[in-house]
């Protein structure tokens, strides 16, 4: 991680005098084109780091890249967790036998089938208590195209919540087992936020999208990354403030990735 960080903070220097890039996205439209990727990036191992770095908000940017450029890309950044290994854990594909387009023809539906792909590359990566971890969405701007997603550490299997003056008992078997739950019937504490990552969801909806969000998820349990700030930002997203949340979030990302806009 120490290489990482250091490739990172030299190639921001570099980047920093850069020649401006031409064609790139306004921050006024980035709420528009950000599901699209950014198709003027020219893939690097800075790039890569920056991403990993940033976690699973930066996953629009690498949507449109090549599935192979990116994967060799993230072996000579020395990321902990590459597209090769998420193939073969999650999917059981071999990479070379992989189009560019990252297509195999599984695509995961619900948030419940995510997590099991999921948990199958922490495990994968021998990570203690992977069943532990779970992909979970707040779906209040589905019919505006965006999706708030956040990884997730629940210390139960089984979890008990208050719903207005009733306890209901979530499984994983039930569809709001998949939303963060900040305490449990009892009052305690529950979810630890690892990351975060508001999007649209085109970008989640093809095999490729998914499989880089699983890779930039591990990479970040990998690292420990907390978020401790996603529970102010899930309460401005519900009262409606998604758009602005996605526009503020490319702004961050354009300047930490040294994208010109």
């Amino acid at each position: 991680m120490k290489r990482m960080v250091i490739s990172f903070l030299t190639a921001t220097l570099i980047a920093g005098c850069a020649a401006p890039q031409q064609g790139g996205p306004s921050p006024e439209h980035g709420f528009n084109t950000f599901g699209q990727g950014i198709g003027h990036l020219i893939l690097s191992p800075f790039m890569i780091v920056a991403g990993l770095l940033e976690g699973v908000s930066t996953v629009p940017y690498f949507i449109s890249s090549d599935l192979h450029e990116m994967n060799r890309a993230m072996v000579e950044a020395n990321a902990q967790v590459d597209l090769e290994r998420t193939y073969e854990y999650a999917y059981q594909e071999k990479i070379q036998d992989v189009p560019a387009s990252g297509d195999t023809g599984k695509v995961f539906r619900h948030l419940s089938a995510a997590t099991v792909h999921f948990q199958r590359v922490l495990k994968g990566y021998g990570v203690e208590e992977y069943d532990r971890y779970i992909l979970t969405g707040i779906r209040t701007a589905d019919r505006e195209g965006y999706t708030l997603y956040a990884v997730v550490y629940r210390p139960e299997a089984v979890v008990q919540v208050r719903e207005g003056g009733t306890t209901r008992t979530l499984e994983p078997r039930d569809f709001d087992y998949y939303k963060p739950i900040l305490r449990d019937a009892n009052g305690r504490p529950m979810d630890v936020i690892i990351d975060w990552a508001g999007v649209p969801r085109t970008t989640i909806r093809t095999q490729k999208g998914q499989a880089i969000l699983m890779t930039i998820a591990s990479n970040s349990v990998l690292v420990n990354r907390r978020s401790d700030d996603y529970w102010a930002v899930e309460k401005r997203w519900v009262e409606g403030e998604f758009e602005d949340i996605v526009v503020e979030r490319k702004r961050y990302l354009d300047k930490r990735m040294g994208v010109n806009t």
